[in-house]
């Protein structure tokens, strides 16, 4: 449908005490695209209150704020994260998250008397946070006994923007079971594999002709596969808040969760993380009926009691966003490869990689070496190149400037690693010099990319080797100098900084220029989201006039209606409306696409930010 955004605003029912649990999500599903925005925010249910969260959301962190230092997020971020929480979640929820990444942790009475929202709706916009990992509690600042307090998380609402970018992934690999999957589990926070399983089965089954049902058994292979390339994995164990204990274990729903130490458990500290449980299903995905609207009402009930004899009761399983990151950043450097050298180099990057793509962690500098032996066999059977040859493309990519293969010893034919930190810091170069050539022009992106390889250099210097006028050269620089692309650093020769006594060398400093670059994209995101929200508020009554009539006509169809009878309600949108709805589908498709172009270069640019992190 036009205009109708990824948004949870739907899921209202779901978002209750006890469905955070179990129940499945009732009403018609769509992508993630295209979700209906006409529910309010009070459909949401109340959150568990203090010490009765750690036993229904397995995951969040319990930990103590007091001792965590209020991270620093410019306004550009806090802008983005309340359009995101806006457009998702509503007008409330993105009240309470933007207060709480303003304001830092704070208790519920608190929050309540600071955004002057009823206590009741507060608690309901925190469940909403909580559920999908955007907020934080644990103990209060005076330690044990203390007011539990609330932290919302900048870089967990971020990630909204790239969900798409998640369930195209998912089904480009696994296929359309695989995105249902990634799907449900992004809509709904975390779920337990049962519930997915059946609640995915029955979409496909749903979309499938009469007499035909998807198995539980091939969606539960799919889940499989997703789990063994941690690309799914189990929520984090969650502890009691106001203990001091030191051994963490999971807790279940209805029973109480064990102590927990100050620091917060993470999905990698559960040995079972990757561990798939026993789980009984048998048959297929059951077709929903849409004029059945009382078999859709008690089908959260249903499906809760079908639940509690499948065997994996407790067990709650959330997408690893840092796997997928993952995957992303290994894509950009095989595409990086292939548009350096050739396909067949990619190829063997590609190999590489895949080979040591669970091993390698996400802090990783380089992958874990392999040995020319293991890559030549790991080779795919439609590349039959010889050993000798492939000892030869290993040599190439080794001395390619851009040094993203490197050797690391001489035994098994030589040892080879994907040096993954210099592949990002070229990846974001590379950003940054087109993002100059794009804005200033060609001239501008020489001098910029000469910069970057010299380091230092003077006015003169930067004239003679970039082969411009003086003039122009002059008036480059201080246009990158003045939007703080270059930086000038002076030398003096006395202490007194006299002019005449001090060199003046222009630079660029890589670091500090991504961290500005990512600001104007997180800027730039935010304007493309508050367009299409004006866009589609200025054509709110055509839009909902063509829903109105989708819908009739789906009717009509389900019904075996006669073609008059379709043409007649087709006609009810005249030619200028049906002419402005083209193009606003064209402007609103636009719009989505920029946003997803200027995504990946965000992404480009947090990996290559987070890489020197870990130094």
């Amino acid at each position: 449908m036009i205009g109708k955004r990824l948004t949870y605003r739907e899921l209202g029912a779901y978002f209750s005490l006890t469905t955070m649990t179990e129940e499945p999500m009732q009403g018609n599903r769509r992508s993630f695209r295209h979700l209906p925005q006409n529910s309010t925010n009070s459909d949401v249910g109340p959150p568990a209150y203090q010490r009765g969260w750690s036993a229904n959301i397995p995951s969040c962190n319990a930990q103590l704020f007091g001792k965590i230092s209020l991270p620093h997020m410019t306004a550009q971020e806090v802008r983005l994260c309340g359009l995101l929480l806006q457009e998702h979640f509503g007008e409330v929820v993105e009240r309470i998250g933007t207060h709480l990444l303003r304001g830092g942790a704070q208790n519920l009475r608190t929050i309540a008397n600071e955004t002057n929202t009823p206590l009741d709706l507060v608690k309901k916009s925190l469940c909403v946070l909580v559920q999908h990992g955007a907020c934080e509690f644990g103990s209060g600042r005076r330690g044990p006994g203390s007011p539990v307090e609330y932290r919302a998380s900048c870089e967990r609402v971020l990630r909204v923007l790239r969900y798409p970018r998640y369930i195209y992934t998912a089904k480009t690999l696994y296929g359309d079971t695989g995105e249902l999957i990634v799907e449900e589990v992004l809509q709904r926070g975390h779920m337990t594999m049962s519930n997915t399983v059946k609640t995915v089965a029955d979409r496909l089954t749903h979309n499938m002709e009469e007499g035909h049902s998807m198995e539980y058994s091939e969606v539960v292979s799919a889940f499989s596969k997703l789990v063994e390339t941690h690309f799914l994995q189990r929520c984090p164990p969650v502890a009691e808040i106001g203990t001091a204990a030191t051994s963490i274990t999971p807790a279940t729903p209805g029973t109480p969760a064990a102590s927990a130490s100050t620091a917060p458990p993470t999905a990698e500290s559960n040995p079972d993380c990757y561990k798939l449980p026993h789980v009984t299903l048998i048959g297929c995905g059951k077709r929903r009926r849409s004029s059945d609207d009382s078999e859709e009402q008690r089908g959260g009930k249903k499906a809760k009691m079908d639940s509690e004899s499948c065997g994996d009761e407790g067990i709650y399983w959330q997408v690893n966003f840092e796997r997928f990151h993952q995957h992303f950043r290994d894509q950009a450097i095989i595409s990086a490869v292939a548009s350096k050298l050739d396909q067949t180099s990619s190829e063997i990057v590609r190999t590489m990689l895949r080979m040591s793509e669970v091993t390698t962690t996400q802090t990783a500098t380089y992958t874990q070496p392999l040995s020319a032996n293991e890559i030549f066999r790991s080779l795919p059977p439609n590349y039959s190149i010889s050993r000798p040859i492939l000892d030869q493309y290993l040599s190439l990519l080794v001395d390619d400037p851009m040094e993203f293969v490197g050797k690391s010893g001489d035994s098994g034919g030589g040892m080879y690693v994907v040096n993954l930190q210099r592949a990002l810091a070229n990846l974001a170069r590379a950003t940054l010099e087109s993002v100059v050539q794009e804005r200033f022009g060609s001239r501008s992106a020489r001098i910029f990319r000469l910069l970057l390889r010299k380091r230092h250099l003077e006015q003169k210097q930067v004239e003679d080797f970039a082969m411009i006028p003086a003039k122009e050269a002059k008036d480059m620089l201080y246009t990158l100098l003045s939007e703080n692309l270059v930086q000038l650093q002076e030398i003096p020769k006395t202490p007194d900084h006299a002019p005449s006594r001090t060199f003046y060398l222009y630079t660029v400093n890589q670091l500090p220029t991504a961290r500005l670059l990512l600001q104007h994209c997180y800027k730039t995101v935010a304007n493309l989201i508050e367009r299409r929200l004006f866009e589609t508020k200025e054509n709110k009554r055509l839009l909902e006039k063509s829903q109105r009539i989708e819908a009739i006509l789906a009717s009509l169809q389900a019904s075996g209606a006669e073609p008059e009878q379709l043409t007649e309600v087709e006609e009810m949108i005249t030619a200028p409306e049906r002419q402005q709805l083209e193009a606003l589908r064209h402007h609103i498709n636009k719009l989505d696409s920029t946003e997803n172009q200027v995504d990946e270069t965000v992404f480009l640019l947090e990996s290559y930010i987070f890489s020197t992190k870990t130094k």
